[in-house]
C-alpha cells in the first residue's frame, strides 16, 4: 500500500511540475513558437480580478497562475486557468517587491528581492516561500549578509536555485554582477563567476544549460531611474561556469521586462524607460540557435513589473504598470493565442 501511495504521489507531482522562470515543458525541440494573433483584454465571467500592483511577480504552478508580492502587503491573487476567474490567498508576511519567482518541488519561492519605499529600499535578508496548496507562507533560508541584493534574475536549472546579478541600495546604487547558487536540499550557497555586466530590473531564463540575462539597467535615482538601459545579453555556461555575451544586442532597451522560453526562442515583453513615459509594449524574441531578433505583435496595453505564463496556447500577463515607475497600477489580465510552426 505505501509503495502504491508512492507511486500516485510521483505520478501527480509529475503532472503538476511546469518549468520555471518562463521555460517552456517543449524547451530544446527545433520547432518555433509564434504568435497567431494580437493581444486581448480578458473578460472574467464572474467579475473577479487581480489586485492592482506592480514590482510583482505572476508564475504559473500546474493549472493555476499566481500573482504575489509588489508594493505593501498584498494578497496572493490565484487565477484558475481553466475557467479565468481569480480567488484570494494569504497576504505575504512582509513588503516584497522587485524579485522574479521560482517554482522548486510545487512551491514558490521569492528570493533577491526588496522591501521599503523609493528610493532607499532594502534587500530581504531571507528567502520567502508561499506553498499553493496550504495557503501558507514561510520564511526559508536566510541569504549570506554579503551577498544580499534586490531586483535580480532568478532561475532554477537541475534542482539549484541562480540567483543573478542585482542591486543593493534600493534605487540608489550599488548595482552587482553577482552569480550565486543556492542548493535548496542541502541549504548550502556558493559564489559563482560575475557576470560580464552589472543589471538590475530584468529577468533571467534558463535554456539548454545557460543562463541567459537580458534587459534591465543600472539603478541610479538621483541621475534619473529609468536611463541605463542594458541592451547586451549576457549568457552563462553552467557546466563550464563561464559568461560571454551575445554579439547582437536587444532591439529596444527597456528594464522592468517580463521575460519566458519557448522552445528555441527568447521572448522579452514589456517594460520601462526614459525614452517613453507610457509602459512598453514591444514583444521582441531572439532565436536562440541562430541569433536572429524579430519583432512581434505588441501587448495590448503596456506594462512592466509583471510576468507572462503559458498555459496551452496562450500567453498571459496580468497586472504590472502602465506608465514608467510607479502609477497606474493595472488590475486586468492579458492574453495572446500562440501556435507551434
Amino acid at each position: 500500500m505505501r509503495y502504491l501511495f508512492s507511486l500516485l504521489l510521483l505520478a501527480t507531482l509529475t503532472a503538476c511540475f511546469i518549468p520555471p522562470n518562463g521555460a517552456d515543458s517543449e524547451t530544446g525541440m527545433a520547432d518555433e513558437v509564434n504568435l497567431t494573433g494580437l493581444w486581448d483584454s480578458v473578460t472574467i465571467a464572474d467579475g473577479s480580478s487581480p489586485t492592482a500592483r506592480h514590482e510583482a511577480a505572476f508564475v504559473r504552478v500546474g493549472e493555476k497562475a499566481y500573482l504575489l508580492g509588489g508594493r505593501g502587503v498584498l494578497p496572493v491573487d490565484v487565477l484558475d486557468l481553466a475557467t479565468m476567474t481569480w480567488t484570494a490567498g494569504a497576504s505575504s508576511p512582509v513588503e516584497i517587491h522587485h524579485f522574479q519567482p521560482v517554482v522548486y518541488r510545487g512551491e514558490i519561492y521569492l528570493m533577491g528581492a526588496m522591501t521599503g519605499r523609493y528610493p532607499g529600499e532594502v534587500p530581504l535578508p531571507e528567502i520567502h516561500i508561499y506553498d499553493p496548496i496550504q495557503n501558507e507562507w514561510r520564511t526559508g533560508a536566510t541569504i549570506p549578509e554579503s551577498r544580499r541584493r534586490g531586483g535580480a534574475g532568478a532561475v532554477l536549472h537541475d534542482d539549484q536555485i541562480y540567483l543573478v546579478c542585482g542591486i543593493t541600495d534600493g534605487h540608489r546604487g550599488g548595482h552587482v554582477a553577482w552569480l550565486d547558487r543556492y542548493d535548496p536540499r542541502a541549504d548550502a550557497w556558493a559564489q559563482l563567476p560575475d557576470a560580464p555586466r552589472p543589471r538590475d530590473h530584468f529577468q533571467a531564463v534558463t535554456h539548454e544549460n545557460k543562463i541567459y540575462a537580458a534587459a534591465g539597467r543600472t539603478t541610479v535615482a538621483a541621475a534619473g531611474p529609468f536611463g541605463n538601459t542594458i541592451g547586451a545579453v549576457d549568457v552563462y555556461d553552467i557546466p563550464s561556469q563561464t559568461w560571454r555575451s551575445l554579439p547582437d544586442s536587444l532591439p529596444t532597451r527597456r528594464a522592468g521586462n517580463a521575460a519566458i522560453v519557448l522552445r528555441d526562442r527568447l521572448w522579452l515583453l514589456g517594460g520601462e524607460s526614459n525614452t517613453q513615459k507610457v509602459a512598453h509594449a514591444e514583444v521582441e524574441v531572439r532565436s536562440l540557435p541562430d541569433g536572429t531578433w524579430e519583432s512581434l505583435d505588441s501587448l495590448s496595453r503596456g506594462r512592466h513589473g509583471t510576468g507572462v505564463v503559458r498555459y496551452g496556447n496562450q500567453l498571459i500577463m496580468a497586472s504590472g504598470c502602465g506608465n514608467r515607475g510607479g502609477k497606474p497600477e493595472l488590475a486586468d489580465v492579458i492574453t495572446a493565442e500562440i501556435a507551434v510552426k
